[in-house]
């Protein structure tokens, strides 16, 4: 793991966009296309914000998250409503989207299907990660009933439900993950730096995100 610290959350919000546009960019000059995994919540919007604008030739670009709640695109609680709003904008806007999410009461009905459709970004090019203070990472939560398979199993796509979450969440696992050609993991204030340093002592059973931080880059700012 590789620990890189910020002045302040904007410029790391910046200069995170800068590295992601510019692997992509890279990986673009040497292939056909090139794959961005992103996670949702409040954390990474200012990092969509600058890289939607990014002259990239976004139509050979797909994108997909790491992790959804099983709603629809319509609820509050939906990560691919971030998205859209702030990542598939602007020249952004001519990404492919993968969707993790279809019209189903319950994400096993659908997850063989999701999984299909990622094929042809895998593996990732570049894979961005959050971390909760709870040490999960994208929906691969401690205590969740399908942990195991997230974290050990070959799996695309594990469909989970965890203490707290009020719905059933679909996620990349840990295989897919750790797969990517690229990997960062961003995090903000003490307390989450805290919980990175737990996590590093910790078994990925107890702190999922440990599964994932061989050879990824965590970039951090206090505030």
């Amino acid at each position: 793991m590789k620990l890189v610290e910020y002045p302040d959350a904007e410029m790391m919000m910046m200069d995170l966009a800068d590295k992601l546009a510019s692997e992509l960019s890279s990986a673009l000059r040497a292939n056909d296309t090139a794959s961005l995994a992103v996670p949702g919540g409040t954390t990474p919007g200012p990092i969509f914000d600058s890289l939607c604008a990014v002259d990239l030739d976004w139509a050979r670009v797909q994108v997909m998250l790491t992790d959804e709640r099983w709603v629809p695109e319509t609820s509050e609680r939906s990560n691919t409503r971030l998205l859209r709003e702030r990542l598939l904008t602007d020249r952004a806007a001519a990404a492919t989207y993968l969707p993790l999410y279809a019209d189903a009461p319950t994400p096993e009905e659908k997850l063989a299907e999701l999984a299909a459709s990622l094929s042809p970004a895998l593996p990732l090019t570049v894979a961005l990660l959050g971390m909760g203070a709870d040490m999960h990472t994208a929906s691969i939560f401690p205590g969740a009933d399908q942990l195991d398979l997230a974290l050990q199993g070959s799996d695309r796509l594990v469909a989970m439900r965890a203490p707290g979450a009020p719905e059933p969440r679909i996620t990349l696992s840990a295989t897919v993950l750790n797969a990517a050609m690229s990997r960062h993991i961003v995090i903000v204030g003490g307390e989450k730096r805290a919980a990175l340093e737990r996590a590093r002592h910790l078994s990925p059973q107890e702190a999922p995100v440990a599964a994932v931080l061989n050879g990824a880059t965590v970039h951090w700012a206090e505030a």
